[in-house]
This record gives structure tokens, sequence and C-alpha cells, in this order.
């Protein structure tokens, strides 16, 4: 099993929109905005997503990441990483600014309560 490791020298923000871009730009040329998609549709696939996760740690596959019998990326984490790019290429298709809903948010999650909302999981 391969680890990708963690970099923390790296200053994330700045680059994500980039990101963004270049994410939605494969997907537009590998055909997935062809068809317009609502955002019900983009949910659903970013859904699917989460629940391939899920399967995957059924699986037995709960690592990062590893490569399988083909060389394609595999696991739990890869399968979650799918759901980030699809929310990413659906910010590109839309136009949002990535980095800045991801900033306000993160401040206002600062501000709220301990384990606010009340919710057992």
């Amino acid at each position: 099993m391969e680890e990708i490791p963690i970099r923390k020298d790296v200053e994330i923000m700045g680059e994500l929109n980039d990101l963004v871009k270049q994410i939605h730009e494969t997907a537009k040329g590998k055909g997935w905005w062809d068809e317009p998609r609502g955002p019900l549709e983009v949910h659903a696939l970013i859904h699917s997503e989460i629940s391939e996760a899920t399967e995957a740690v059924r699986e037995g596959l709960d690592v990062g990441f590893e490569f399988n019998h083909d060389g394609k990326p595999d696991g739990h984490g890869v399968e979650l990483m799918d759901a980030v790019i699809r929310i990413a290429d659906y910010f590109g298709q839309r136009g949002w600014d990535f980095e800045a809903i991801l900033k306000a948010k993160i401040e206002y999650n600062k501000t709220r309560a301990y384990r606010h909302g009340g919710k057992r999981f």
C-alpha cells in the first residue's frame, strides 16, 4: 500500500480555484457537460460517490489510497476525493468562488457552539 505524504508546509488557499478550473475543464473535455445538468442530478452524483466510499469501507478498503490490479487508485480516501472532484467540477460549472465560500464557511464554523445542533452522529 502506497501512502500519499501529507505536506504541512503548503498553503492550499490560492491554489484551490485553479484546481477547480482544471477539474471542470477535464470534465467538460470528457463530455460530462455536453448536456445541461441540474443541481439535483449533480447532488445525486456527489451522493453516489459518498456511497462508493461507504462500500469501500465495507469491502475492507478502509485505506486512503492504494492502486488496484489495473493501476487505478482505489480506497476509501479515493472515493471521498471523487465527491470533492464532483463538487469542484460543479463549482467550476457554476462559476462559484470555491476558496471564498470555503473560507466563509470555515470562519463561520469557528463561531458555532460545541457540537451544535444536538446531533448524535
